[in-house]
């Protein structure tokens, strides 16, 4: 017999609330009844690893589970590094549920090296050493969507890009699914990146913005 229809609606919208729960959705997912999550589309998804395809030092601002880390590190050059920040604050028992599940993910992938920093995009540029300026060929934010949270990772990351080097942005623009013109990122990016003459944009998809050093 079939359950009535509400009855099933109901029981996704209860897993759906469940799996809000950090440490939850850590053993569901560890007994496989749930998967990684993203807040990037699977059209970003794409794009991403197309504009990683073959580069060689790379960075992601903003890992959560790490489904993002996973396509680039299965794009990027067999022989390259992907520095991958979050600063996984501590849940209220004392540990990062998306830290756990990030690193057994993007672990799962043997490609490459990635090098995990668990700081902010703006603390981990700065202390990154001077010697790597200029030689990142690929940089993923996705970190603070505030104005400010996105001005500090532009101000810190875009000096260690290299020239004809990738910045691809998360929540830079509105999009048919998602309007989100007054978030801090959207500002920025309109106000600043857009305009930055050191950068030009080469393609958007949804609400990723990608641009290239020239």
């Amino acid at each position: 017999m079939h359950q009535p229809h509400h009855t099933l609606s109901k029981a996704r919208r209860i897993i759906k609330a469940i799996r809000r729960k950090p440490t939850i959705h850590l053993g569901l997912w560890w007994l496989g009844l749930a998967k990684a999550e993203s807040q990037t589309s699977e059209a970003e998804r794409e794009c991403l690893a197309r504009h990683a395809e073959g580069k060689k030092c790379l960075a992601e601002i903003g890992v959560w589970h790490g489904m993002t880390t996973c396509r680039l590190r299965r794009a990027m050059a067999p022989e390259g590094v992907l520095v991958a920040v979050d600063p996984y604050r501590p849940g209220k028992f004392g540990f990062s549920a998306q830290q756990i599940i990030a690193h057994r993910e993007v672990s799962r992938i043997r490609h490459g090296t990635v090098n995990w920093l668990r700081t902010t995009g703006g603390e981990a540029a700065r202390q990154l050493p001077s010697t790597i300026h200029g030689t990142f060929d690929f940089v993923f934010v996705d970190g603070d969507h505030s104005y400010e949270g996105l001005r500090e990772d532009w101000e810190g990351w875009t000096k260690l890009v290299a020239p004809g080097g990738i910045v691809a942005l998360h929540d830079s623009r509105s999009s048919s699914a998602r309007q989100i013109d007054d978030v801090g990122s959207v500002r920025f990016t309109r106000d600043v990146i857009v305009r930055d003459s050191r950068f030009r944009v080469i393609e958007t998809v949804d609400s990723l913005t990608v641009v290239q050093r020239q």
